[in-house]
């Protein structure tokens, strides 16, 4: 119901944008969130936004450098990843959740309600 695309090999300090539609549902209500993680390690929160009010969260981590948006009219969301260092290789994934984006960011991955089945992005040095 959620598909990532977008990833792909990119250099050190290039950017890649990612793309996450739904179907069979509509983001109304809903707070859509990235999530990475990297092989060996647990799934790390980046950016969160609601879809109704554009509250929007970051991680520490990618503050500054990563944007999160969302086309409700297309029914996709993005993220805008600039700026990308090779311990940024990892799975993203994109998902949807009925919680505050806040709350999304820190969330277990068994309280999320949809997930998407990810997309590999690698960064060379």
């Amino acid at each position: 119901q959620l598909v990532e695309s977008g990833g792909g090999l990119v250099q050190a300090g290039g950017s890649l944008r990612l793309s996450c539609a739904a179907s069979e549902f509509t983001f109304d209500d809903y707070s859509i969130g990235w999530f990475r993680q990297a092989p060996g390690k647990g799934r790390e929160g980046l950016s969160c936004m609601s879809s109704s009010d554009g509250t929007t969260t970051y991680a520490d981590s990618v503050k500054g450098r990563f944007t999160i948006s969302i086309d409700n009219a297309k029914n996709t969301a993005y993220l805008q990843m600039n700026s990308l260092k090779p311990e940024e290789t990892a799975v993203y994934y994109c998902a949807a959740s009925h919680v505050a984006p806040g709350t999304m960011l820190h969330s277990a991955i068994d309280a999320i309600g949809y997930w998407g089945q990810g997309t590999q992005v690698t960064v060379s040095s």
